[in-house]
């Protein structure tokens, strides 16, 4: 917006001290802002040349359009008809309808008022809803895309994830990896996977500070104090939660364990051959640190090289550096089983693909949006050998202690090796547009 104000000044050639429109547009700012010179490269204080009624003129041209670019949008639009992309989708329709009635599920739970998400502004359960039953009424048109793009414009009104100015969103990827485990404890199988402890308490300040809504305080208490919880370090290394019964499963691997709790889920395999489904149950609620970060900081690793493929191979070459790395993250991750998963946050089944991952203090719990980004192209070895363009519709339906803020997408790949080696390696922008069905003008 102060772009707009500085061009459309010095397009008329008028200059103007800074603080006479600082303070009508500093309201329009939640936390105000400060500006400079407005204008020409003159100094601000520099009188106009203009005869008076020439001079009087302009002014009037100019409040008159500072009041068109201070006027606030109107609540509700979206992107306009030009700006919208191509609605291509590289996936079937099977899944999409899985994935859209699995979001369904989850509204039918709640208040039809309630509020799921706060960007691009308050929407409620009911308006996800409507808007994904109206969706589905479209995909008897998939296989007429012309006709299927034009019915979406027409009904649907698109708001990006971050507008042009904040640029594209980065996009990385998620997995259920599959990883060998024992329902009891041996020699080699030596590493516990903890259930939800008893004594963790969970608060939520949302309900008495608006302002914090979607936030979520964890830990213990302590003579009637509310303290951190264990850190990862107090929990592997000094045993503080050991032996108190905690413990459904052992793996006897500790970074297989370690990347269980990167990606929240997994299958586990036992000794006769059976699986298990392995589910996020509950966070210590401690500061989620990407130990990749750490080891680019360090000149370790090449920022260019990073995944988690090569994270792993950094991890096996170098066993002596492992757990004080481990350590440095101090999130930790307890677990359930669970029939039917992987389940993301709105405890409905993840559909790979289509399933996406946002910061769910900001984006609506469950709805639509569609996608235009990269994907991976690997070889038979799983080397990237490139990246493939793509697009489609995907669900809102997880988040992550990783997935902060307003340019965050994960995206979920499905279970197994394969699914793992392109997670591993997806870091690429894109853009996300979340769609919301018009509201009837009246008339």
């Amino acid at each position: 917006m102060l772009k707009k104000v500085h061009l459309a000044l010095a397009c008329l050639g008028v200059s103007f001290r800074a603080d006479a429109i600082q303070s009508s547009y500093a309201r329009q700012m939640d936390d105000g802002v400060v500006l400079g010179t407005v204008g020409s490269s003159r100094p601000v204080h520099q009188p106009f040349k203009t005869p008076p009624v020439r001079q009087s003129w302009i002014l009037l041209k100019v409040l008159f359009l500072l009041f068109l670019l201070l006027l606030p949008a109107p609540a509700g639009s979206g992107q306009t008809r030009d700006d919208l992309p191509l609605f291509n989708d590289d996936l079937d329709q099977d899944s999409l309808r899985r994935a859209i009635h699995r979001s369904l599920e989850f509204l039918a739970k709640l208040p039809p008022d309630r509020s799921v998400g706060e960007q691009p502004r308050k929407i409620t359960a009911a308006e996800v809803k409507e808007s994904l039953i109206a969706f589905l009424s479209l995909l008897d048109l998939w296989d007429q895309p012309d006709k299927l793009n034009e019915e979406i414009r027409s009904r649907f009104e698109l708001y990006p994830m971050s507008d042009a100015a904040e640029g594209e969103a980065l996009f990385t990827g998620y997995y259920r990896p599959l990883i060998e485990g024992r329902l009891t404890e041996t020699a080699e199988y030596r590493y516990p996977i903890y259930r939800r402890p008893d004594d963790l308490v969970e608060m939520e300040p949302g309900s008495v500070l608006p302002e914090l809504r979607g936030e979520k305080v964890v830990g213990r208490l302590e003579e009637n104090r509310l303290v951190p919880y264990p850190s990862r370090y107090e929990i592997d290394a000094l045993g503080r939660l050991k032996g108190k019964g905690y413990e459904i499963a052992w793996v006897k691997d500790p970074v297989d364990l370690f990347f269980l709790h990167i990606q929240g889920s997994g299958i586990m395999r036992l000794e006769d051959g059976r699986q298990v489904q392995l589910n996020y149950a509950a966070s210590n609620g401690r500061q989620y640190k990407a130990i990749g970060r750490l080891l680019i900081d360090s000149g370790k690793i090449p920022e260019q090289e990073i995944s988690m493929q090569r994270l792993r191979r950094y991890l096996m070459e170098h066993p002596e550096e492992r757990d004080a790395l481990f350590a440095q993250n101090e999130s930790y991750v307890f677990f359930r089983f669970v029939n039917g998963g992987p389940l993301g946050s709105l405890e409905v089944p993840l559909t790979p693909g289509r399933s996406i991952a946002t910061d769910s203090r900001l984006f609506p719990k469950g709805a639509l949006a569609f996608v235009v980004s990269r994907k991976p192209v690997l070889d038979a070895t799983g080397n990237l050998t490139g990246w493939q363009s793509f697009s489609r519709f995907v669900l809102n339906q997880d988040t992550g202690s990783a997935i902060r803020g307003p340019r965050r997408v994960d995206l979920y790949f499905g279970s197994g090796h394969e699914a793992g080696m392109a997670a591993g390696v997806m870091k690429t922008n894109g853009k996300v547009y979340f769609l919301l069905k018009k509201k009837a003008t009246g008339g």
